[in-house]
């Protein structure tokens, strides 16, 4: 497994070991969900003491000199240090917002994640990145399959995306046997989170409450205002 370059390693604040933004890469976060199994713009709901999509974003920011937030409400974005943009093909789901963000990307490999995903790890996201040379796609894969929302992407998925979209394929696996895909499995993944709790989003207030419950047991509220 590759080791993180001391040179990526900062000590923010808090006194916590951080990544720094070291690399060429864009960060494109999808904020387009229509939050139907919530009742409720569940990008913004509480977790712990911030909003969900905070934990999400302030970890990005730690990582990234370049975020693209992609949403079909960008008035609630104003406030972000970010490129807000809308889906260049509406109605495409997520492969949709992957395809703008890569779009509008300025570096050649973009890492990808949803918007409620508000457990990030670091180590987990460098070693994506440092795994990102000679692929086009590297993806973690559990036992509960592929995890395409916290994955990285180049730009030469576009054409295949697009050629995707077109059918009106909106799948985002669909198109991995036309470039070259690194997949990282649990193996891998679990010696940088070992519960895997990277993975981790909300789609239900059942989802909300289970969260909550984990921020409490495992100290996650601290991790997140650090």
């Amino acid at each position: 497994m590759s080791t993180l370059n001391p040179s990526l390693i900062r000590r923010g604040n808090s006194g916590i070991l951080n990544i720094s933004m070291g690399w060429d890469v864009t960060c494109v976060i999808l904020a387009g969900g229509e939050n139907r199994r919530m009742g409720q713009d569940k990008l913004f709901v509480q977790v712990g003491d911030v909003r969900l999509f905070d934990c999400v974003y302030g970890r990005c920011q730690d990582l990234f000199s370049e975020i693209i937030i992609v949403t079909n409400q960008p008035q609630h974005f104003d406030d972000y240090h970010a490129l807000i943009v809308t889906d260049e093909i509406p109605g495409a789901g997520s492969l949709g917002g992957l395809y703008t963000g890569l779009l509008r990307a300025s570096h050649y490999h973009t890492f990808c994640v949803a918007g409620d995903m508000p457990f990030l790890q670091s180590k987990l996201i460098a070693h994506l990145i440092q795994m990102r040379f000679n692929y086009d796609v590297v993806i973690p894969i559990t036992r509960k399959g592929l995890e395409p929302l916290h994955a990285l992407y180049s730009k030469r998925c576009i054409e295949p995306i697009s050629k995707l979209l077109a059918r009106g394929k909106f799948k985002i696996a669909k198109f991995f046997p036309d470039v070259l895909v690194r997949y990282c499995e649990e193996e891998e993944i679990g010696k940088l989170d070992p519960s895997l709790a990277s993975f981790t989003n909300i789609n239900t207030k059942k989802d909300l409450l289970k969260i909550q419950e984990l921020l409490k047991d495992n100290g996650w509220r601290d991790k997140l205002k650090a």
